[in-house]
């Protein structure tokens, strides 16, 4: 019977001279590019303008960025970044949280929703949603090539011993946990934009999204270590730790979006050009 799983694989794929190819910056890029596709095919099947996609896509990868480095900055390690605020651009050294990105990415949206697109946040939203779901598999898998951001110990037969950070014993693969919980997510959002027409419900797809991403994080982080060891006084005085805290809000944010989404009409919006190549600002229902 298998005890445990040897895990020892190196972060780097391959090295030239002093570029060096990562599988969780390779993670990262193919679900982008992937994302764009998705992404690009809504606007396809709706008849948005073409040119909206690149604009967008440069909105979210600075939001994604900059938010989730500015998430860990604030949420996690305030205490040395106060300090040290020269180290805040160091993200090569590591540092990202997703929760800081993914308000990054609610205000960059309503910013391209104001100034871009003039519909309701929603429209944009229930698209993107629907590829950040796997970006964040892809990104666990990631973090399980780095070894990083697992759990505690386990007597499970899934157990993987990290020994490229000097473990000797068993722990929960976390990132696999929440690898396949997005990886469902995604396929479910997929279903419910190309087979049930939810699209034409505003924010339906979204609220899925935030419960199906937040509230198994909540989870999962009971038997994750603590990402920073001021977390220990938070689990001590509250029994939740910084990552718990974070999801509870966007888990009751998905709840009141399906609710909300459930007591409105159907929405229908229309391009007077399929995938015109500019933007009209008039939109028919």
């Amino acid at each position: 019977m298998l005890e445990a799983i040897y895990w020892n694989v190196s972060p780097e794929i391959f090295s030239i001279g002093p570029l060096t190819v990562r599988w969780y910056g390779l993670a990262f890029a193919i679900g982008f590019i992937v994302g764009y596709d998705i992404v690009a095919k809504m606007f396809k099947h709706e008849g948005a303008p073409e040119r909206w996609l690149g604009i967008l896509l440069a909105y979210v990868v600075i939001a994604t960025i900059v938010g989730a480095r500015l998430g860990h900055v604030f949420f996690y390690q305030w205490d040395w970044y106060s300090q040290h605020p020269e180290d805040i651009l160091k993200i090569w050294e590591g540092g990202l949280a997703s929760h800081g990105g993914t308000i990054a990415i609610f205000i960059a949206l309503f910013i391209f929703s104001w100034c871009v697109t003039k519909k309701p946040l929603s429209w944009t939203l229930d698209k993107l949603v629907v590829p950040v779901a796997l970006v964040a598999a892809l990104i666990r898998f990631g973090n399980l090539m780095n070894s990083e951001i697992y759990g505690g110990p386990t007597q499970l037969p899934w157990g993987f011993i990290f020994a490229r950070n000097g473990e000797t014993v068993a722990a929960h693969p976390t990132q696999i946990y929440e690898a396949l919980c997005y990886l469902i997510l995604f396929f479910i959002l997929m279903w419910m934009y190309w087979k049930r027409n939810c699209e034409e419900r505003p924010y339906l797809i979204s609220g899925v999204f935030f419960i199906g991403i937040f509230l198994p994080r909540f989870l999962i982080e009971f038997v994750k270590n603590v990402q920073v060891e001021s977390e220990y006084e938070m689990i001590a005085h509250y029994g939740l730790n910084m990552g718990q805290v974070l999801s509870i809000p966007f888990v009751l944010l998905g709840i009141w979006m399906v609710i909300w989404s459930l007591t409105h009409p159907r929405q229908h919006w229309k391009f007077p050009n399929e995938y015109a190549p500019e933007p009209n600002t008039k939109n028919k229902k």
